[in-house]
């Protein structure tokens, strides 16, 4: 099986940008935001690892 599985966006429809240009709702920045649909797979796992990172930091545990 060549074909890749696409990787779920992050987004619950809260989108709202704080200061620094992050969503409050997925945690992606702007950048990665309008970036998603042409990153690669591995990039996407990339962005994911980011947001869960920024999402510990602000200390919210809800998706």
């Amino acid at each position: 099986m060549n074909k890749e599985h696409p990787v779920k966006s992050p987004c619950i429809d809260q989108c709202c940008l704080n200061p620094d240009d992050v969503c409050v709702g997925c945690y992606r920045t702007l950048d990665e935001i309008l970036d998603w649909s042409c990153s690669t797979n591995e990039q996407k796992i990339a962005i994911l690892q980011s947001c869960e990172k920024r999402r510990k930091q602000h200390g919210s545990s809800s998706v």
